[in-house]
C-alpha cells in the first residue's frame, strides 16, 4: 500500500525561519492530492521532505507503514518529476528514461520493456532516439514523467511540472497527467501555485500559507465552504470580492451595510449573523454571483446595488466587469452577451444565498 503520512512535520531554516510548521497530512493509497498556495508557502519544501531531499527539523514521515525519516531518497520507492525537467542533454530520450534502471542493474530486456511501455502510455514512441534539444517543452515534460513511470514506484511526486509550459500546453498536460493517474492507479502528490490546476486535478486539495495548512478538502468543498478568508480568496478565478461593513438591524430584518450600498441578509443566515449586529464584518461574494439587473427577472430591490463599470474584459463565452461602488472595487463575471458601457452606472443584483461572511478579527468564516 502507498499511503503517505506526515505527523507534526516542521522545517526550520537558520534557526528561526519556519518553512513548514506542524504539518499533519494523510494521503490514501491511489489518491491524487494537490498542495497549493502562493510562492513561499512551504508546499515544495513539504514535497521535498517526503522525497527525502530535505530533512525535517521535527516530525515523522511514513510511506506505507514504514517510518522513512532516516531512509535515503533512493530507498523510499518514490519517483519525482521536477519543474525544470532535469533531462541529460547528451542522452537520447530512451537513455534518459532508462538511466535510473541501469543504475539499479535491471536486466536489459526488462529496461527495454519498461521504457517502451512508458513511451506508449505517453505517446512518445517516435521520440525515443531524439535528444532533449530536439523536443518541445511539452515533449520534454512527457519524457520527465516517463522516466518516473519506468520506476514503477509506490508514490509519484510532482513539483510544479507544468510551470514552464505555455497556457495551451498546460491544459493538455494536466489532462494527460490525470489520465495517467487513472491508468496507473498509484498515489500521486502534486505541487502547484496555480489554483486552476489544483481544482481540476486533485481528488483532495491542501491549501497552504506561511508553512501552515489552512484547509484540506475536495475541490467543490473548498470552493463552496472555505474555512477562512485566505482560502476563499485563493480558490476561484477571478478571486472572491471582499467588502468591509457592518451588520445592522432594520424593522426586524438584518442587512449588510457598507455605507455606499446595503443588501438584505437571507433568513437562513440570520441566526449566525445576529451576534455581529452593529459590528464590523467582512462580506464576500464571488464574481459569478453578481448579475446585471437587465438580465435578471424579478430582481429583489433590497439586493440591488449601483456601481460604475470601469473596465470590460471580453473572454468569449463570458465577460469580466471591473466595477466601482464608490468605496470598493468589485469584479463580476457575466454572460458573453452582457457588455455595458464603460464609465456608466450599472444596476447589479447580488445573489445573497451564495454570500460569505468572515470575522474581521480572525478572518475565519462565519457562514
Amino acid at each position: 500500500m502507498a499511503q503517505v503520512s506526515l505527523k507534526d512535520v516542521s522545517k526550520v531554516f537558520g534557526g528561526n525561519v519556519w518553512a513548514v510548521k506542524k504539518v499533519n497530512l494523510g494521503v490514501e493509497n491511489k489518491e491524487f492530492v494537490v498542495l497549493v498556495g502562493p510562492s513561499g508557502c512551504g508546499k515544495s519544501t513539504t514535497l521535498r521532505i517526503i522525497a527525502g531531499l530535505e530533512e525535517a527539523t521535527d516530525g515523522d514521515v511514513y510511506i506505507g507503514n514504514q517510518l522513512v525519516n532516516d531512509v535515503p531518497p533512493k530507498d523510499r520507492n518514490i519517483a519525482m518529476v521536477f519543474q525544470n525537467y532535469a533531462l541529460y542533454p547528451h542522452m537520447t530520450v530512451y537513455d534518459n528514461m532508462a538511466f535510473g534502471l541501469k543504475l539499479r542493474k535491471y536486466p536489459k530486456q526488462e529496461i527495454d520493456t519498461r521504457v517502451r511501455e512508458a513511451a506508449s502510455i505517453l505517446g512518445i514512441e517516435t521520440l525515443l532516439r531524439r535528444k532533449p534539444r530536439e523536443l518541445s517543452g511539452g515533449q520534454r515534460q512527457r519524457v520527465a514523467v516517463g522516466r518516473a513511470i519506468v520506476r514503477k514506484t509506490l508514490v509519484f511526486l510532482f513539483d510544479e511540472p507544468l510551470s514552464k509550459l505555455d497556457a495551451k500546453m498546460r491544459v493538455q498536460m494536466r489532462v494527460e497527467i490525470k489520465k495517467l493517474h487513472t491508468r496507473l492507479q498509484t498515489t500521486m502528490i502534486y505541487v502547484t501555485h496555480d489554483q486552476t490546476e489544483a481544482m481540476t486535478m486533485g481528488d483532495r486539495i491542501v491549501v497552504m500559507k506561511d508553512g501552515i495548512i489552512q484547509q484540506i478538502a475536495d475541490p467543490l468543498t473548498l470552493y463552496d465552504k472555505p474555512v477562512n478568508r485566505f482560502v476563499a480568496g485563493f480558490i476561484g478565478s477571478p478571486p472572491m470580492n471582499f467588502v468591509n461593513g457592518n451588520i445592522v438591524r432594520k424593522n426586524g430584518k438584518l442587512y449588510f451595510n457598507q455605507g455606499h450600498f446595503q443588501v438584505k441578509i437571507i433568513d437562513a443566515m440570520i441566526q449566525l449573523l445576529a451576534p455581529y449586529v452593529d459590528k464590523e464584518i467582512i462580506f464576500g461574494v464571488r464574481p459569478e454571483d453578481i448579475y446585471d439587473k437587465l438580465f435578471v427577472t424579478d430582481a429583489p430591490p433590497e439586493n440591488t446595488i449601483k456601481a460604475t463599470c470601469e473596465v470590460i474584459e471580453p473572454m468569449g463565452s463570458e465577460v469580466y466587469l471591473y466595477l466601482n461602488t464608490g468605496a470598493n472595487s468589485l469584479v463580476a463575471r457575466v454572460g458573453g452577451h452582457d457588455k455595458p458601457i464603460v464609465n456608466q452606472d450599472i444596476d447589479l443584483v447580488l445573489d445573497m444565498a451564495k454570500a460569505h461572511f468572515f470575522n474581521k478579527d480572525t478572518d475565519e468564516t462565519i457562514i
